[in-house]
C-alpha cells in the first residue's frame, strides 16, 4: 500500500488491534479508495521516529514487512492492513512475532464479525 488514501481507509474505517510492539488496522477494499484490485492483499507499514534512528527504523520495518509475507496466505482476499511499529519494537524485537500473529489473527476475526454484523443488517 503505497497512498495516504489506502493508509487513512485502513486506520479510520477498519478494525484495530493493538499488542505491546506494534498496532494491526485491517479493512476490506470494497469501499476504500483503492478498490480497483479487490482481490490483492495489501499491507503498509508506520515506523515513527519515536522508534528510533533512521537505521533502527528501516531494521524495524524490514523485519515487519518479512513477518507479514508469512501472515499474508492466512488473510482472506481484498483486505488492506497497516501495521504501525511501536516503540518496545525495536527495543525488544524477539517480541514481534508472537505479536504480529496474534493481533494479525484477532483482527481478521474481528473484521469477519463486523462484515457479518453488516450483513445481517443489510438482509431483510
Amino acid at each position: 500500500m503505497r497512498s495516504s488514501e489506502g493508509f487513512r481507509h485502513a486506520v479510520r474505517q477498519g478494525v484495530r488491534m493493538g499488542r505491546p510492539t506494534l498496532v494491526v488496522h485491517l479493512s476490506t477494499a470494497a469501499a476504500g479508495p483503492s478498490a480497483s484490485e479487490p482481490d490483492d492483499v495489501r499491507v503498509g507499514f508506520v515506523v515513527s521516529k519515536a522508534v528510533g534512528n533512521a537505521v533502527t527504523r528501516n531494521r524495524v520495518k524490514r523485519r515487519l514487512r518479512h513477518l507479514a509475507s508469512e501472515v499474508l496466505p492466512a488473510t482472506p482476499p481484498g483486505t488492506r492492513a497497516v501495521v504501525r511499529a511501536l516503540p518496545r519494537a525495536a527495543t525488544n524485537p524477539a517480541e514481534m512475532p508472537a505479536d504480529l500473529d496474534k493481533a494479525w489473527e484477532k483482527a481478521i476475526h474481528r473484521l469477519a464479525e463486523r462484515q457479518q454484523r453488516v450483513a445481517r443488517r443489510a438482509a431483510p
